[in-house]
Order: C-alpha cells, then sequence, then structure tokens
C-alpha cells in the first residue's frame, strides 16, 4: 500500500490531507454497502411517487380528526433526509425537502399544525415527528429557513413566545404533558383521543379507581372503545393528568440543542442544563426514582393526591420505564455533547443503577420492574441493555460497560442479526444494537455481511409490499394485514391507516448507520444520531461519503477509533472524516494501517477533520487518535461557517 503523508496545500486550509495509492480487492461489505445505497436511492423514488399526488401531497384522507398520528407521515418519509447525509443522491435530498413540506402544509389543512410545528401533542410524538427537521440539521446547516424554523420551535419552550406560553420560566417547567404551537393544553377532548381508541384498548387502565373498567393487575384491559369507558377516561385525565409537567417533557431538549447547533446562542444550552437539573434534583429527593408528575406549582404529585406516580405517559400507564428512561437518556446525551461534562450523564446513570437493583431474579434471569401501581412495582421483564449500549458508546466509560454487561442474559440475542426470513413489522426496524456492541467490542467479526445482507432482504420485502395491490394507498381501507401475514402490523388497528407508510416504506437502513458511523441508530422518540465519524464528500463539497465509497467503524475506544474507508469505483476520490456527528470531537494522529504489514508512522494532526484522497480500488484502514467532547457542538462543516451565513429573520414586534 502506498501512503502519501500531509499535502502542504490542503495544510494551509487547515485539513490535513492523505493519499492512498496501491490497489487492492475490494472487500464484499463494501460492494454490499454500495450497492444498498444504489438501492435505497431508487427505492426512494419509487417510494414518493407511490404516495404522493403530482403536487407533492400525500395521496390520503380528506380528513383527520384528532390529535393522533401527526408525527407519523414525518416518520414514514424522515430517512429520506438522513439517507442524504450519509451520501444519498441529490434527488433523495430533493425528495425529502419535499416531503417535509408537503407533510407540514397538508396537516395544517386537518388542522394539526400551526405555524409549522403541531399545535398540541405530547414529547413522545413531538421527538418522533421532529428527527426529521433534526436529520436536515445534517444536511445543509447554512440554510435560512432551517436556522429559522430550528429557532422559532425552541422559542416555542423558552417563555418567549406569546402565541405559545409552554414554559414557566420561573419555576422551569413545562406547563402540560401535551403542549406545542398553540401553547399548553390543559384540557383534553374526545376528538383529541378519538383516533387513538382502537390503539388503547390494548393497554390497561389509565386510572386505578375507574368505575367503567375496573383494574386488575395483568388481568384486564380497558376498552377505550366502550363509550362510557371512553367518557370517564376524558373526565378523569382533565381532572388529574392534563396540567403540569412530566418527565417526557425531558425531550424537548432535543429541540433546545438543535437549535444551538445551528446558532451557537448560550440561553439555549442554559436552558436545557437548568431544566435537567431541576428534574435530577426531583429524582434524588425521592430515593433516586424519577416522579412521574409536578403540579403547576411546582409541587410532586400536586392533581394526584400526593403520589409521584401516576402521570400522563409515566410509571403506571401506558409504557411505564421506557418513557421515563428514554427522554433522560436523550437529555443527558444532549448536556454531554454541549458541555463536554460527562458529570451530565449522571441521571441517567442514576436512573438505571435504581431500575435494575428495584429487579428480581426470576429463573436465572435478572428482571426489573417496568410500572409502579398503587400496590407497588410490576410489570417485571428481563433487564435490558439497549439503553446502556447508547449510554456507552457516547462515554465509552467502564463503568457503562458493566451496566451493559450486567444485563447479559440467554434470552437476548446478542450474536443474531435480525432479518427478514419471513414478512415482519417493527417500527423503523433499528433492531440490532445488541449485536452491533458485540461487534465493535470484538466479539462477531463477520457482523457487517450479516447485517448488510439483512438489510438487503429488508428492502426486498418492503418493496413487495409496497408493489402489492395493499400498497395502493386508495385501498387502505380495506386493508388489514399486509399481504394477509399475520404478523404484521394491523392497518385497521386505529380505524385510518395512521401508520401506513412507515409500514410500506423501502428506505429503512440501520446497517448504514451502525456501521458508518461507529454508533447505534438514534432512539426514536426524539434522539439526536449521535456517532464516531460523519464524512463529506471533499469534491462536491457535500454532506455523505462520495460515490463509490464504503466506510466501516470496526473498533471505538476513549483515545481512538478505527475506520476502513473503501474505493470501490474506477475514479479517484477525496472524503473529508469529521470526529463526531455534531464536530464535538478532534484528531489527534492519523496511522494508515497496511494490508499485511506493520503500522505505518503514526502522523500528528489536531482538529475536527481529516481528508482522505483514495485512488480507484484503495482501501484506507485508518487509526484515528482522538480528543473527545472537547469542542462546541456545531452544524458547521469545513466550508459552511457560522460566521457566513446569513442572521436569521425575526418576527415583527406588534405590540408597540
Amino acid at each position: 500500500m502506498a501512503v502519501k503523508g500531509l499535502l502542504m496545500s490542503e495544510l494551509s486550509s487547515g485539513i490535513p490531507n492523505f493519499s492512498v495509492e496501491t490497489a487492492s480487492a475490494v472487500p464484499q461489505w463494501a460492494d454490499s454497502q454500495r450497492a444498498l445505497f444504489d438501492r435505497l436511492n431508487d427505492a426512494a423514488e419509487e417510494f414518493v411517487a407511490r404516495y404522493t399526488r403530482p403536487d407533492g401531497s400525500l395521496i390520503w384522507r380528506e380528513e383527520w380528526p384528532g390529535m393522533d398520528g401527526s408525527d407519523d407521515p414525518y416518520e414514514g418519509f424522515q430517512y429520506l433526509a438522513l439517507l442524504y447525509a450519509l451520501g444519498g443522491s441529490e434527488r433523495v435530498g430533493q425528495l425529502a425537502r419535499q416531503m417535509w413540506d408537503s407533510i407540514t402544509w397538508q396537516w395544517a389543512q386537518y388542522g394539526q399544525i400551526e405555524r409549522e410545528f403541531d399545535g398540541y401533542y405530547d414529547w413522545m410524538h413531538h421527538g418522533e415527528a421532529n428527527l426529521f427537521h433534526y436529520f436536515f440539521g445534517l444536511t445543509n446547516p447554512e440554510s435560512l429557513t432551517e436556522r429559522v424554523r430550528a429557532d422559532r420551535f425552541a422559542r416555542m419552550y423558552t417563555g418567549e413566545d406569546p402565541l405559545a406560553p409552554n414554559y414557566d420560566p420561573e419555576l422551569k417547567l413545562i406547563r402540560a404533558p401535551q403542549s406545542g404551537s398553540r401553547g399548553p393544553r390543559m384540557r383534553v377532548t374526545k376528538e383529541d383521543l378519538g383516533t387513538h381508541r382502537g390503539v388503547l384498548d390494548s393497554y390497561h387502565a389509565p386510572f386505578e379507581d375507574m368505575e367503567t373498567s375496573p383494574f386488575e393487575e395483568g388481568k384486564r384491559l380497558c376498552i377505550w372503545s366502550d363509550p362510557e369507558v371512553f367518557e370517564e377516561i376524558i373526565l378523569l385525565m382533565n381532572q388529574r393528568t392534563t396540567r403540569g409537567d412530566v418527565p417526557l417533557n425531558l425531550n424537548a431538549s432535543g429541540q433546545m440543542t438543535h437549535a444551538y447547533m445551528y446558532s451557537g446562542d448560550e440561553t439555549l444550552k442554559t436552558w436545557v442544563l437548568d431544566y435537567m437539573d431541576l428534574w435530577q434534583k426531583r429524582s434524588q429527593a425521592n430515593d433516586g426514582i424519577m416522579p412521574d408528575n409536578v403540579g403547576l406549582s411546582g409541587k410532586v404529585g400536586e392533581y394526584l393526591d400526593g403520589k409521584w406516580w401516576g402521570g400522563h405517559y409515566g410509571w403506571r400507564w401506558p409504557h411505564g420505564f421506557l418513557t421515563i428512561i428514554e427522554p433522560i437518556l436523550n437529555t443527558c446525551l444532549n448536556a454531554y455533547l454541549m458541555t463536554g461534562d460527562q458529570n451530565r450523564v449522571a441521571m441517567v446513570r442514576e436512573q438505571l443503577d435504581v431500575n435494575f437493583h428495584l429487579g428480581k431474579d426470576q429463573d436465572g434471569v435478572w428482571h426489573t420492574p417496568q410500572k409502579h401501581f398503587d400496590s407497588g412495582w410490576a410489570d417485571y421483564r428481563p433487564a435490558e441493555p439497549t439503553y446502556a449500549i447508547h449510554l456507552w458508546a457516547r462515554t465509552l466509560a467502564e463503568e457503562d460497560k458493566d451496566r451493559v454487561e450486567r444485563a447479559r442474559n440467554k434470552h437476548l440475542e446478542w450474536n443474531k442479526v435480525t432479518i427478514a426470513e419471513k414478512p415482519f413489522s417493527v417500527k423503523h426496524y433499528n433492531t440490532n444494537t445488541l449485536p452491533w456492541y458485540e461487534f465493535i467490542n470484538g466479539q462477531f467479526p463477520d457482523y457487517p455481511e450479516k447485517l448488510l445482507a439483512a438489510n438487503h432482504r429488508l428492502i426486498d420485502q418492503q418493496l413487495e409490499r409496497l408493489r402489492s395491490p395493499d400498497g395502493d394507498p386508495r385501498r387502505w381501507g380495506t386493508v388489514d394485514q399486509i399481504l394477509d401475514y399475520p404478523d404484521s402490523l394491523s392497518m385497521q388497528v386505529d380505524g385510518y391507516a395512521i401508520h401506513a407508510w412507515q409500514e410500506f416504506n423501502p428506505v429503512y437502513f440501520e446497517s448504514l448507520m451502525q456501521l458508518m458511523l461507529g454508533a447505534p441508530a438514534h432512539i426514536s422518540h426524539g434522539g439526536l444520531q449521535h456517532s464516531t465519524f460523519r464524512y463529506f464528500d471533499a469534491n462536491l463539497k457535500r454532506c455523505g461519503v462520495p460515490e463509490d465509497v464504503a466506510a466501516l467503524v470496526h473498533k471505538i475506544s476513549k483515545d481512538e477509533a478505527h475506520v476502513d474507508l473503501v474505493n470501490t469505483g474506477p475514479t479517484e476520490r477525496r472524503i473529508i472524516i469529521q470526529a463526531g456527528a455534531f464536530q464535538e470531537h478532534d484528531f489527534t494522529s492519523v496511522v494508515i494501517l497496511g494490508q499485511g504489514s506493520s503500522d505505518s508512522a503514526s502522523s500528528p494532526v489536531s482538529g475536527p477533520w481529516v481528508k482522505i484522497t483514495l485512488a480507484p480500488k484503495c482501501t484506507a484502514s485508518l487509526r484515528l487518535g482522538m480528543s473527545r467532547y472537547c469542542n462546541t457542538p456545531s452544524y458547521e462543516t469545513p466550508w459552511s461557517n457560522r460566521e457566513n451565513w446569513d442572521p436569521i429573520i425575526k418576527p415583527r414586534n406588534m405590540e408597540d
């Protein structure tokens, strides 16, 4: 392998450049990855064409009653933006922009979106919808429209937007579980929840003293479809759970962090840190257990007779631990990103630990409680390592690795890739966090090939669905199980096929996220896509790997990471590697490893970027020294600096 060192022309621009010139056999994984890009680019065009009219609007209902589901079309098309950020075609980038605009317009016509943001919803669903515009930050950060949106959406939660008084800046609390561009929604109606009743029939009662639906742990469901039951639920919600703050609102930190990486506005970072600090204090005052409801006065249990459990999307209903731990994890990682202070992840460590120690052994497997009822802890399930993996992937701390390992048990598939051997439905198809963890720790060497093969099979499945008669959006009112397969999600579970775009979408690529970025896929309820590396095409000056280039991150540690870059094509390619998704790290050294030879000499470097020039059919095996979380995170790119961006447009002040 012929390697050239630093080129003086690049040193003057501040980005060190290395060249690799000796051709070698292209690895199988690299060909598979590039073929996946080609298939995804084509599938994206077919997907959009299948489900939109010539004007770009979605072929769907003429009306949509209720607040539920306004997140789902965004979820159905969000990966167009992320695919472009990884290296998808320019056409994919155009389709991503088209779909965000058309979805926003259409749901504004339905009456749920106002000023381009959901009028009111909880931050589980805001978080899901927001992923689409979070991903745009990784594409063209100089975009004035995106920066204005990010700032405007953030101000809806700082107390600065008079039309959206969601936040009490004195008490530092979000004033309702349901909030948005119209402000806090402190009263829910039958119309709000009417379209979701079929889904909620599958859960136990949200309250334990209901007259129409007696609560019986683990034995009785609450049938929201029953008019009398629904009437009582709405009454009790408005008395007990529609006012005040809940841990789920911590997901709003993603919106603040997103806007911060555009603007660098320190007030947004301060908002996140102050808000999470107050929640941590509440948890520490409650024996380390996060309370799930806070009244408008700031008192825990204010509308629930002093109980720290029972709030909206809290410990009792509907999901329990999931909607407690995910917003805590998202917020801690956002705070760590913005400060570089690992102490900022203490709150998620504390919650993982207390939940684990509340567990018990059942047949040799440690089970932890997912819910808390009036009778105490309940719904024990095998300890879940996924959240600890997300944490460890960012801190790389031994104590967080220990949190992963303590949840290891024989019932979890640590060395098996989830594959589409038969039709199946899993939200977003990001199902391989455990085997990725094994691979990145050297325990699953053939994981890349197996994962990429599984991703190809998934595209086969989704294209079959899309092209089938069931994939015709004009027939969705008559479709139940897709292609009559009983394990797929029922299209009529809520009577409206609101999740349909996710079910027919072929643009899924967990393999690219994990293998290229050196990180697990984002948490779907509002988590940013953190990563070890990010890539740019140095010739085209755009995000993502250049055409023909494949990338595989196969080792990460506190002070270095290993990545293979392969030019599978006949043309020289120039790639810029960034340290961290958001420029939060710096590179400290570069070693280019020879194939079957000893290491090259280590070249010292300094900064967030390194440029690699690859001759045709060349592989660069890089060992990159890193100083982690040493920079203020930013969406800036090697050629797009904040100081050169146009100032954001500010709204007119009409009070004078």
